[in-house]
């Protein structure tokens, strides 16, 4: 390829990049106000809670529309990692889930260390 081309190919691609992490981040805004607006209608007091539910999440509202979990993963596995991990620690949005807290954080490793292999 030409040396044109190529420079072109890596604009491109880092467009892209930037892009897909912007995107990424205000997703993960988007899925946590979702999820706040539907916790204040469902949340139980911590008395009723332990006596009469033990075993209820905090869920939002049925029929609330929110992102899937594998919408999320899948949007940091497109590109949009560091959109991603920027939206979990700016929205505090799912920070204690093993699929995010560790994940994510492999899935940038990965990326990277996928970018300096081509180099």
């Amino acid at each position: 390829m030409s040396s044109m081309m190529m420079a072109s190919m890596t604009e491109v691609l880092l467009y892209y990049l930037i892009g897909i992490n912007i995107v990424t981040f205000f997703v993960y805004g988007i899925d946590k106000a979702a999820s706040k607006r539907g916790q204040s209608q469902t949340r139980l007091s911590y008395a009723e809670h332990k006596q009469a539910r033990p075993k209820v999440k905090f869920k939002a509202k049925k029929g609330r529309w929110r992102i899937s979990e594998a919408t999320l993963l899948m949007l940091a596995v497109v590109g949009g990692s560091v959109g991603a991990w920027l939206g979990m620690k700016v929205w505090h949005h799912k920070t204690m889930h093993k699929k995010f807290k560790y994940g994510l954080p492999l899935i940038l490793l990965a990326q990277l260390a996928l970018v300096l292999l081509t180099i």
